[in-house]
């Protein structure tokens, strides 16, 4: 575990907060530099060490102080006042859910929107440079095409992209595989789901691992 007398936040939550919020193809907020750059090399140092595609829920992961406070930043209440100013959205009493991911498969990407349970998700990258064409996030225009995109996210380091979930929030991107970390929060509509994508989660990775 690393330790580290630097207790300022990690996360540029005021940058967020006055960051414009675009509104075509959906509501969205791209923030390179999200995760400051003094906080970086201790959260690489301590990122948990996953060397096998999917969504890890964070509490079933080994990890050190400096990532544990990037999770306790996500979901502290800075980063919520952010948020509900970015997309004019009322979050009280919203339950959160965190998984992390640390590799990508060439399945991965495919076109999607989330669940209708979701009500924002963020995406903050962890990646130290990123020179591939596959990998980099596409805000979507239809669920038909990948090459019609408004916006293009290389999963750079502290990088962040939020989104709100609506029907016509498809996102997706161009094939890769290897190491591609990313942390993804989302407020959802209940507690009763965010038990159970944790649970989905954590039955997926224990099985990962046994087949592993």
């Amino acid at each position: 575990m690393t330790q580290t007398s630097d207790t300022s936040p990690a996360l540029d939550t005021d940058a967020l907060a006055n960051t414009a919020c675009e509104h075509d193809p959906y509501d969205y907020v791209i923030l390179p530099g999200f995760v400051k750059a003094n906080a970086l090399p201790d959260i690489h140092e301590t990122y948990p060490e996953i060397d096998q595609s999917g969504s890890f829920p964070y509490h079933s992961l080994e990890y050190g102080e400096a990532f544990s406070s990037l999770l306790d930043e996500l979901q502290g209440p800075a980063m919520r006042a952010a948020i509900e100013k970015v997309f004019d959205v009322d979050l009280t009493d919203r339950p959160t859910t965190v998984t992390v991911r640390g590799r990508c498969q060439r399945k991965d990407g495919r076109i999607h929107q989330d669940s209708t349970e979701k009500i924002i998700t963020v995406l903050v990258y962890m990646n130290p440079a990123w020179e591939e064409s596959g990998g980099r996030l596409r805000v979507l225009c239809s669920d038909k095409n990948l090459e019609d995109y408004a916006a293009e996210v290389p999963p750079a380091e502290g990088t962040l992209l939020a989104f709100r979930r609506s029907d016509t929030s498809h996102h997706g991107h161009k094939p890769f595989e290897g190491q591609r970390r990313v942390l993804q929060l989302n407020w959802v509509t209940s507690d009763k789901f965010a038990r159970r994508e944790q649970r989905r989660h954590a039955i997926s990775a224990f099985f990962k691992r046994f087949r592993r």
